[in-house]
């Protein structure tokens, strides 16, 4: 801690006894269980009457601003003690000046924290640890305002600042640092080198193993979600390797109590706990869009246990934030599976720990109304599902998720096959049109937007296009590994070849549909393949097979209507009505299901 930090450096110089003694008492007091603060800080106040010498009072002021504004809710005397520290001695003013911005934007008083900073990182240059630390702070500040240009700025000015005083290691955390903004903002063309850049320092460089091996951590979560969010599933494989074999690699390390010898290399991009949550998420993000669910539910089980004990002990919003895309994640698996009630449960934790934050409301709301959205879709209340999507749509500018929304709305519209969304529905299938200009680069959306085609094709009685569209999805989904898309697009054109009377390539379609299904698992597709097992048997005079699927059939039919009877019973299913503000607080139960069952019968 910061005044544990000052004990030493004040012990370290001649200093009166008095002062020694109440500034022991003061961090006996505040790193008592539970801290006693108000006694700390009548220790801290003691020392300034006496007139003690400048340097001593100035560190005094810090100490006094850093524990009101840690400890209390005293803004406005925080403020006081550190604005009075701030034109004092460097190795004073540079902490006071960082913790005075963190103040101000805890006020929401951006623009009064960001010259505060600048004229701090001007006037730090000769003490390396600072400027950095002022810099990324700077950076992280323009991040969370989206201005990811100034960011990227601050961040390469940081990365040449380390290059120049021998610091590789935090050259190599401010260029890292810029790649996952260009990341954020698409700029592939400038990510590509400057990640290639990224993993020559971090081969070469020689230091502390678990800082260089937290650098590679860093590194590969990039790469790794750099293929993610690209939809190459298969791609990233060796990648994902790499960074579970080192995760494993550090969490055999010990930490170095040694400090480096470069003050700008003092510090570290995440505590080793913090990795092995970031690991595990990445890892769930991938057997999602692969279609490994059960895997993905337990990585995901493996993740949220390990939050539970570290938010015991840390506060960090990054954990937070952890917890919702895992909880996000796995929402959809278990919509997958056929497990709604849960999900609808896991929708309103996501609300809960969303009130708790307006940050965290704010980065998440398009992705929590995409989520009920798909909730919709599976118990059949499609008017509410399309009020979801468009209302997800209005809150989003990430260009994955709108063309992800897009997509299942254009399902919403051809199932419902209402003449006057036709000219809504044709609006979106041009805007995903994946035969020219789609509008993101991800592998999978745009197999899963051929499937959409294929889809309305089909629903239109045009079997050939529908063919070609579906056969388009298959060759995209085998080359990626993309499991769900591959067991839709066989079920469908099981479903078409059928329709046609060919009922042998139809049975060569939805058999290996029905294996692939049960792999996921996804309930929906065993549903429909099992139904069409059933008629093909049916038609092709098999009637042993014929009852064997009709009982699958029948078996898959009442777990899904038990789970729609509970999903729709419980007080949260309400939620697919918020369609404005923050998420509602209380539900009211309902007496029972309101929505229709025909499609799951």
């Amino acid at each position: 801690m910061r005044a544990g930090a000052a004990l030493a450096c004040e012990a370290a110089a001649p200093a009166p006894s008095w002062y020694l003694a109440l500034l022991g008492l003061a961090e006996h007091f505040r790193t008592s269980s539970p801290p006693k603060v108000r006694l700390c800080v009548h220790c801290l106040q003691a020392v300034l009457p006496r007139k003690p010498p400048a340097r001593m009072e100035a560190r005094t002021h810090l100490q006094l601003g850093s524990v009101l504004y840690h400890h209390t809710r005293n803004g406005d005397q925080a403020r006081g003690h550190l604005e009075k520290a701030i034109p004092q001695f460097e190795d004073v003013k540079f902490e006071a000046a960082s913790l005075l911005s963190e103040l101000y934007c805890q006020e929401n008083s951006v623009d009064a924290a960001k010259p505060l900073l600048r004229k701090a990182i001007q006037i730090s240059q000769q003490t390396p640890y600072w400027h950095c630390r002022l810099l990324f702070q700077l950076a992280q500040l323009h991040t969370l305002e989206k201005d990811l240009v100034s960011a990227c700025d601050l961040l390469g000015v940081g990365a040449e600042y380390a290059r120049v005083v021998g610091s590789e290691y935090t050259r190599a955390l401010f260029l890292l640092s810029k790649g996952m903004l260009l990341l954020m903002e698409r700029k592939l063309q400038e990510v590509h080198p400057l990640l290639t850049l990224c993993g020559q320092i971090v081969e070469n460089w020689q230091g502390n193993p678990i800082q260089k091996e937290s650098l590679r951590v860093f590194f590969l979560v990039l790469q790794v979600t750099h293929y993610l969010d690209a939809g190459q599933v298969k791609s990233v494989k060796p990648c994902l390797k790499q960074l579970q074999q080192c995760i494993q690699t550090i969490s055999t390390l010990h930490d170095d109590e040694i400090l480096p010898s470069n003050p700008a290399d003092l510090f570290h991009w995440l505590p080793k706990e913090h990795m092995c949550v970031l690991v595990y998420l990445v890892t769930v993000m991938h057997s999602m869009q692969a279609g490994y669910l059960e895997k993905a539910q337990k990585y995901t089980d493996k993740a949220l246990m390990q939050l539970e004990k570290l938010k015991m002990l840390d506060c960090s919003p990054i954990l937070s934030s952890f917890q919702v895309i895992l909880l996000e994640h796995i929402i959809m698996c278990r919509l997958v599976t056929g497990h709604k009630a849960t999900a609808l449960q896991e929708i309103s934790q996501v609300c809960q720990l969303c009130q708790q934050s307006p940050r965290l409301f704010s980065n998440h709301a398009a992705q929590l109304h995409t989520l009920l959205g798909l909730y919709c879709i599976s118990v059949n209340c499609m008017d509410n599902a399309e009020a979801q999507f468009t209302t997800a749509l209005r809150l989003t500018t990430h260009q994955e998720l709108w063309a992800f929304i897009v997509t299942n709305l254009a399902s919403v519209y051809i199932r419902e096959g209402n003449r006057h969304q036709e000219v809504c529905l044709y609006s979106l299938l041009e805007r995903i049109n994946p035969d020219h200009n789609f509008p993101v680069s991800s592998h999978c959306l745009r197999a899963a937007a051929f499937y959409i085609r294929g889809l309305f094709s089909f629903f239109q009685g045009r079997y050939n296009e529908a063919k070609r569209f579906l056969r388009e999805t298959l060759k995209m989904s085998n080359a990626e590994d993309l499991n769900r898309l591959t067991a839709c697009s066989l079920v469908l054109l099981g479903h078409i070849f059928y329709v046609l009377g060919n009922h042998r390539e139809s049975n060569n379609m939805v058999v290996p549909a029905m294996q692939l299904a049960s792999k996921i698992p996804d309930m929906s597709v065993q549903l429909w393949s099992s139904a069409l097992l059933r008629d093909l048997n049916k038609a092709c005079g098999n009637a042993m097979d014929a009852h064997e699927a009709a009982q699958m059939h029948q078996n898959f039919s009442q777990q899904l209507l038990q789970d729609h009877i509970e999903a729709c019973s419980l007080p949260e299913h309400n939620l697919i009505t918020w369609t404005d503000g923050p998420p509602p607080v209380q539900f009211q139960a309902q007496n029972g299901p309101t929505t229709s069952l025909a499609s799951l019968l």
